[in-house]
């Protein structure tokens, strides 16, 4: 008999049905939020695990002595002990390329929000400033023309790969960098070559010690002076603090973020308090944009994880 227990339904949002999870073990156990110590009571008996977010340590593995599998809901693993899991013989499979569509959508909308100068155009009008206008239009943000700008991206994964080929529907000349880290063996141009005449840079590539702060102070003094930027990746690939700065000093054009180092950013962050500023009119107005990392939550990205990780319990019970 095999018994599985999701520890953080609720991570999925709402009205997403498991039931090709249920299908593929006799007893689901479903629970919304689960702390740490609460797991550890509640794998005691499972033989596989289904988490999302929720902290998978060393003595929670040591402790559930049933669990032979943890399916994460998710690509990344960094909440899993993994060297604890080997230990233990537990096997450890994730989901990827669920929400390429779903991601790679929200990456155009910001760069086309940044590009069109949504979040300027928007205070506009709150501030009132279209309803007194002398003019029919308001022209105070020169907008960037897409076609025939150059978007670099930094990651050629199916998503980068996906946001690539929208950005040449749109008539932009895309290039790829080379794996940060792997520039000596990589064919591709480094990042510090093609930041100068980048136009757009956009960033899906994953969070490690060559990727920590790639943007920084440093690059972005290179960097052209109506360089959008756009990390729907991780958090802190970005330092955003630089970034803000690079901003508000005019040595970019936009900046726009769906991630941040610390989720949710419960002791704020700069770009949150800079983004207040300009909603309430209390700031210099920026070209703006922070989404709270929901660029993953269409319905149909977050039913392929169920999918996909029924299909990661269907592989792995005909491997045993």
């Amino acid at each position: 008999m095999v018994n599985a227990v999701v520890l953080d339904a609720e991570s999925l949002g709402p009205e997403i049905d498991l039931a090709a999870i249920q299908g593929q073990v006799d007893q689901l156990e479903v629970y919304q939020q689960s702390s740490s110590q609460q797991a550890r009571q509640r794998l005691q008996n499972a033989e596989i695990a289904i988490v999302n977010k929720v902290i998978i340590d060393a003595d929670t593995l040591q402790a559930s002595t049933r669990l032979r599998l943890i399916c994460v809901l998710a690509t990344g693993l960094n909440n899993i002990d993994l060297e604890a899991a080997n230990a233990h013989g537990i096997e450890v499979r994730n989901v990827s390329a669920y929400g390429t569509a779903s991601v790679s959508q929200h990456t155009l909308m910001l760069i086309l929000s940044l590009a069109n100068r949504l979040p300027l155009y928007q205070a506009d009008i709150a501030q009132g400033k279209w309803q007194q206008s002398v003019f029919f239009c308001l022209q105070d943000h020169p907008t960037l023309q897409l076609a025939g700008k150059q978007l670099v991206m930094v990651g050629k994964g199916e998503l980068g790969s996906e946001v690539a080929r929208l950005g040449e529907a749109f008539g932009m000349k895309v290039s790829f960098a080379a794996r940060p880290g792997n520039e000596a063996h990589d064919p591709r141009p480094a990042l510090d070559d093609l930041l100068p005449e980048a136009d757009i840079i956009s960033l899906h590539c994953p969070l490690n010690e060559n990727t920590r702060h790639l943007i920084n102070h440093e690059r972005l003094a290179s960097a052209k002076p109506s360089l959008l930027l756009v990390n729907c990746a991780r958090g802190g690939i970005i330092d955003e603090t630089a970034a803000l700065d690079a901003l508000r000093a005019g040595r970019i054009g936009g900046l726009a973020v769906d991630v941040l180092p610390e989720e949710p950013p419960r002791n704020g962050h700069p770009l949150l308090t800079a983004l207040h500023g300009v909603a309430v009119g209390a700031a210099e107005p920026l070209n703006l944009i922070v989404t709270p990392h929901n660029a993953w939550i269409t319905p149909e990205a977050r039913q392929n994880i169920v999918r996909l990780t029924a299909e990661n319990i269907r592989a792995w019970k005909s491997d045993v």
